[in-house]
């Protein structure tokens, strides 16, 4: 089984052919747009989907952005395959009771079923809106390009801190992906997070890691590459010198310019927070001053909505990867159509789905805000919400939902300040 919303077919666009389980490059021109808006050079990623774009293997979008961190859906993820592999069908196709013939992904989505690199659920559902996590992902490359294991798939997946959150039908085929070399982790190499949703950055790196293992690219060099040796099962990124850490489950209090963020419905915001409160180590060490920042990801999630770090960036410029996250955040805002948006926008931060749904209802088309978080322009979402009396919005509160649980240990280099 393999697993998201729905987007657009400007996804990762490849032109890869597979013969066997080697890989044929498709397509030798140079694309002519290499560089991203939104993929700076310093992002975990930008190597990766540089290498790709240069290549011609993937694309953006029209605005010159890659949107890394949008997600990525089982029919996005379909669509993706069939334009990156061109594989013999290993079995006979079936009619999924939720693909129209019609939908956009339905051929491709056929694709994936008849190569064997994705499957449906019981009673021929393929769930094609559903957002796929990394584990499904890395399952269907590497039983689609036959990945497998020189040993015990149970000694690879001691690399992970977090194997026990690997489902079971998928252990063999993430030991194979990881021994050879395609599973890339970011913000922390030791963390697999195997049922988180996968992003288009992430997609792009498993990817050229597979280009990589087939011999078709050359290897990168990063941190955040699983697999460079198996013979310790216990493999932990090299030693640092003079390196403080932070257990998990410590807290970090955070604060933010705005007093209140409103999200639309299935939305993905970059946020950028700021320690509020020193933290300091038994014996006086300053770790982690006021006023350094974490930059993220605030998105709606089932239930409400999270903030996710994944950087620190401290004031004498020194980054460093941090993996924590804020609890879900439950309240919600209604808005009405008729109602005033000057009280309800008052030092108030947006998504772009938010934004246009406000538009929408309210009839505010110029919406007096200081903020869209993003920079997203909010007119190709507002067909979206048109026609609607109202709307209900995910509420945060920054400087009182979004305190920080660390999800792993922080390891920090002995700061300097």
């Amino acid at each position: 089984m393999i697993s998201q919303d729905k987007v657009s077919n400007n996804t990762l666009i490849a032109s890869i052919g597979v013969s066997s389980a080697m890989f044929l490059i498709g397509a030798s021109t140079v694309s002519a747009q290499t560089a991203f808006n939104d993929v700076p050079n310093n992002y975990w990623a930008q190597t990766f989907i540089q290498e790709l774009a240069t290549r011609d293997i993937i694309k953006g979008f029209p605005d010159g952005g890659f949107r890394p961190n949008d997600p990525v859906t089982r029919a996005q993820f379909a669509a993706m395959l069939s334009k990156a592999v061109n594989k013999a069908p290993i079995r006979g196709g079936v009619t999924f009771v939720d693909v129209a013939s019609n939908y956009w992904a339905a051929p491709a989505i056929q694709n994936s079923y008849i190569t064997g690199f994705m499957s449906g659920y019981p009673g021929n559902v393929f769930e094609p809106t559903q957002n796929i996590p990394r584990v499904q992902i890395l399952v269907s490359l590497a039983n689609g390009l036959n990945y497998a294991t020189s040993q015990a798939p149970e000694t690879i997946l001691q690399s992970y801190s977090d194997s026990g959150s690997i489902p079971n039908y998928a252990r063999n085929s993430v030991a194979a992906a990881t021994e050879n070399r395609m599973v890339v982790n970011y913000p922390n190499v030791q963390f697999l997070n195997p049922n988180q949703t996968a992003t288009r950055a992430e997609v792009a790196a498993f990817i050229y890691q597979a280009l990589v293992r087939s011999g078709q690219a050359n290897a990168i060099s990063s941190p955040y590459i699983v697999g460079q040796s198996f013979n310790n099962p216990n493999p932990t990124n090299p030693p640092v010198q003079n390196q403080v850490r932070i257990p998990a489950g410590n807290m970090i209090a955070v604060q933010y310019s705005k007093d209140k963020i409103l999200l639309g419905p299935d939305e993905r915001v970059p946020l950028s927070l700021v320690v509020s409160q020193n933290i300091v180590n038994s014996q006086g060490m300053m770790l982690i001053p006021t006023g350094t920042q974490v930059a993220g990801e605030l998105r709606t999630v089932s239930g409400g909505a999270q903030f996710f770090a994944n950087e620190l960036v401290f004031a004498n410029g020194q980054k460093t990867p941090i993996n924590a996250v804020s609890k879900i955040v439950t309240t919600t805002e209604r808005v009405d159509r008729g109602v005033s948006t000057g009280n309800l926008l008052r030092n108030t931060a947006l998504g772009a789905a938010a934004a246009a749904a406000i538009a929408a209802v309210t009839g505010d088309r110029a919406l007096a805000t200081e903020e869209i978080l993003g920079g997203a322009g909010i007119g190709a979402l507002l067909g979206l919400f048109l026609g609607r009396d109202s709307v209900t919005l995910a509420s945060v509160n920054p400087n009182a939902d979004l305190a920080l649980t660390l999800a792993s240990d922080l390891v920090l280099s002995a700061p300097r300040f």
